[in-house]
């Protein structure tokens, strides 16, 4: 769930720890330190009383300064950070009752204890299969840990690892390829675990920053931006979903080679192993660059077979990058952007489809979602619950296992030629809901998120494209977009994009215009534009209600020159406001929307919002 949605369903008093360190952060004025001044300007009560939007985008803003916060958290290394942020930045754990926080963290824990005891069986036993390298590496690891966090104790001061101690054994623990499940039970051999009352577990996350907790719901809340950071602490470069997705496609003795690397039973089955893997915190850019690969491998064949895997099994062309840790550097940055982005790559109506037949097909695939992301709920299975926890269509195909796969396809009538998961998407991508969700990105004429996810078009289209949408935006508000007026009253030389005629020679003129640019701001060209169309009407006896000017945003300066306009009655409304607007339109008891509420000059999204909530 994204920040600013949670920061909406809670109190002040809930998100106090949250702003307090953010605050903090501010007052030492941070690297971006301007653009956050220039937030707060608007507000003169300070970080409290901004609006969640902008609260979201400072804490974007410092998103340097609060990682390095939560990373000098480490230094009390027997506060179990390491153990609680790898709970919580599970894909499935970012909303927890607080009831299964207290299972997940108790199973964590026990899980952990009997790890540590088999590992020191192993360490002991000369005939186990952990290798002879592999236990000095330990070893080595061990010692270093022992000695930075006993030598306090011998200076008769409590013990702890120092910023500079905990440098060295993150360096050390690099160097020997350690995963951080192997760190993590070395740690706990020599560090006791205690187990934590799961009140004072969630107390000390949210003094921190890292989780929010609603008392009403007595749940806890991470957001996604949260997560990434969190992973980012933990070096976890990719969701978990994204890892699996990888290995999946990897041959099975490889998946062998990296489990004996990490002490990892290789009896297990083929997608329990792939599980462990993902457990084990094992490095992703290591395993691109170097596990994957036959031994001996020379460069030329390692990045042959890193873009052939992403190519035919990711489905990523020309990955870029000259050598092989710039090709792994944009393969992270590739998942990264996927994850960003909010779009779930078909309709949301195709996805609540795509579900209820694979419910219907695959009876134990809501158990199996339910237990692969740790969901409390009975009944997961639902497009709008999942969307809540990031986990979208294709994550949830991934899991699926190759014969269901192609039983489902042959049943529904699914093309079979190809790679099976893209031919399920398409097949139930609902191609205008797809479009109106990715409205926005169509006004920023934004070609890769939109071939992401799953739309095909040319950038000469992008122009129509968004006035079709934004047509279909004003029917579906009630309007009466009426196309026979409109080529009655336009010119060779004028020609208004949209008319929506409201009866009584009343209408409102509708221009669109979409911009790579942040910041619209072309006023000059466009207001005679607008009062070309205000004239043609006014020649023809209309009276013009209001003129709206829809963009993907309008910059300082075009605001401003809008505002000291006297000759047009104009309105400017950023695509992302009418797009939600048309959403809480949805949901309200309005039969058409009331024009009346397109009154400012830059239309306000939260105060129409609250108007349409209204019963």
């Amino acid at each position: 769930m994204k920040l600013e949605k949670i920061l909406d369903k809670l109190g002040s008093i809930e998100k106090n720890s949250f702003i307090k360190i953010i605050d903090n952060i501010i007052s030492k004025n941070p690297k971006n330190i301007k653009e956050i001044q220039k937030i707060l300007s608007s507000s003169d009560k300070g970080l409290k009383s901004v609006d969640n939007q902008n609260i979201s985008k400072i804490f974007a803003l410092t998103a340097n300064e609060f990682q390095e916060h939560i990373k000098s958290k480490f230094q009390e290394i027997t506060s179990q950070l390491d153990i609680l942020i790898d709970i919580i930045i599970r894909d499935g754990n970012c909303i927890i009752k607080q009831d299964w926080f207290s299972r997940l963290y108790e199973s964590e824990i026990k899980h952990l204890k009997s790890k540590i005891k088999n590992l020191k069986t192993d360490f002991e036993n000369n005939n186990s299969e952990l290798s002879s390298s592999r236990k000095r590496d330990y070893k080595i690891y061990k010692a270093c840990l022992h000695t930075a966090y006993h030598n306090d104790i011998q200076n008769n001061q409590d013990a702890k690892i120092t910023s500079d101690e905990l440098s060295i054994i993150l360096t050390l623990s690099k160097q020997l390829g350690l995963s951080q499940e192997e760190i993590k039970l070395i740690n706990y051999s020599i560090i006791p675990i205690n187990k934590l009352d799961i009140q004072d577990v969630i107390k000390e996350l949210k003094n921190i920053g890292v989780i929010f907790y609603s008392n009403k719901e007595n749940t806890t809340y991470v957001a996604d931006e949260m997560v990434r950071m969190l992973r980012n602490v933990r070096g976890k470069e990719v969701a978990e979903k994204f890892y699996r997705r990888t290995l999946k496609l990897l041959r099975e003795p490889i998946i062998n080679h990296i489990a004996r690397e990490h002490n990892i039973n290789r009896k297990l089955l083929y997608s329990q192993k792939i599980e462990e893997i993902i457990k084990e915190g094992v490095s992703f850019t290591n395993l691109l660059l170097d596990d994957i690969y036959k031994v001996g491998s020379t460069l030329t064949e390692k990045k042959r077979t890193l873009n052939e895997l992403c190519e035919k099994g990711l489905n990523i062309k020309n990955l870029k990058g000259s050598t092989l840790e710039d090709k792994i550097s944009s393969l992270i940055r590739h998942f990264e952007n996927v994850e960003r982005d909010e779009k779930v790559g078909i309709s949301l109506d195709g996805f609540d489809k795509l579900l209820n037949e694979l419910n219907q097909a695959l009876p134990k695939l809501n158990k199996q979602i339910k237990d692969q992301f740790e969901l409390q709920d009975d009944f997961v299975l639902k497009a709008d619950f999942l969307l809540d926890f990031n986990i979208k269509p294709r994550d949830i195909l991934d899991l699926i296992i190759r014969k269901d796969l192609t039983k489902f396809i042959k049943d529904n009538g699914i093309k079979q030629r190809g790679d099976d998961i893209l031919n399920i998407l398409e097949h139930y991508k609902d191609v205008e809901n797809l479009y109106l969700e990715n409205y926005e990105n169509v006004a920023y004429r934004n070609l890769n998120l939109l071939k992401e996810n799953g739309i095909a078009v040319k950038e000469s289209e992008l122009g129509i494209k968004f006035e079709d949408l934004t047509k279909i935006i004003f029917k579906s508000l009630g309007f009466n977009v009426d196309e026979t007026f409109k080529n009655q009253l336009n010119t060779k030389k004028d020609k208004m994009d949209i008319l929506l005629d409201l009866g009584d020679d009343e209408i409102i003129i509708v221009e669109c215009k979409t911009s790579k640019e942040r910041g619209y701001n072309k006023f000059s060209s466009v207001s005679r534009q607008l009062k070309s169309y205000q004239n043609l009407a006014l020649k023809n006896d209309l009276r013009i209600v209001k003129i709206l000017l829809v963009a993907p945003e309008f910059s300082d300066d075009f605001v401003t020159d809008c505002e000291m306009d006297t000759e047009m009655n104009l309105s400017l409304i950023k695509a992302a406001t009418l797009s939600n607007i048309l959403e809480a339109f949805k949901l309200s008891k309005h039969a058409k929307f009331p024009h009346v509420l397109f009154r400012d000059i830059v239309i306000n999204e939260e105060r129409i919002l609250k108007a349409l909530s209204k019963r």
